[in-house]
């Protein structure tokens, strides 16, 4: 006859094992999260630029399996429920893909070219996008003017 002890090591095995353990730390995670949540507190609009970012991040998160992950993305981002389409994403970045990068999210296509670009010298400067209201300008980079 099994001990207690050991019931609970072939169970934790057993979920582990198929994966499931990590999925319910995530859930309890998730809800445990959503019952903290201060709804009143109001969150910042979603501006185009955020929508983009969470809609990459998404398509991140989806792409390896981190559903619980997402779906706190989600409904803390107030991001729409359905995904935007992606030609219209990629066209919103001025990103043209071809066969082989459909495969992957676009992040990891965004990435890549930066990574790989090969030209070390020129690198690119990022401007600072338009801020949503209520988000303080401490919170961005200096440019190279700075």
């Amino acid at each position: 006859m099994a001990t207690i002890t050991e019931l609970k090591c072939a169970v934790r095995e057993t979920l582990e094992s198929r994966g499931v353990l990590g999925q319910l730390k995530a859930r309890i995670r998730a809800e445990v999260f959503s019952a903290l949540d201060d709804q009143r507190e109001p969150r910042p609009p979603l501006s185009h630029e955020n929508l983009l970012i969470n809609e990459l991040i998404q398509e991140y998160l989806e792409f390896n399996k981190y559903r619980y992950t997402a779906s706190v993305l989600t409904a803390e981002s107030c991001q729409p429920e359905v995904p935007l389409d992606r030609p219209f994403l990629a066209n919103e970045l001025k990103v043209t893909e071809d066969t082989s990068s459909k495969s992957v999210p676009l992040l990891y296509g965004l990435v890549s070219h930066f990574v790989n670009s090969g030209d070390n010298v020129g690198k690119v400067f990022l401007r600072g996008a338009s801020l949503p209201a209520g988000t303080s300008a401490s919170n961005t980079v200096p440019g190279p003017d700075a």
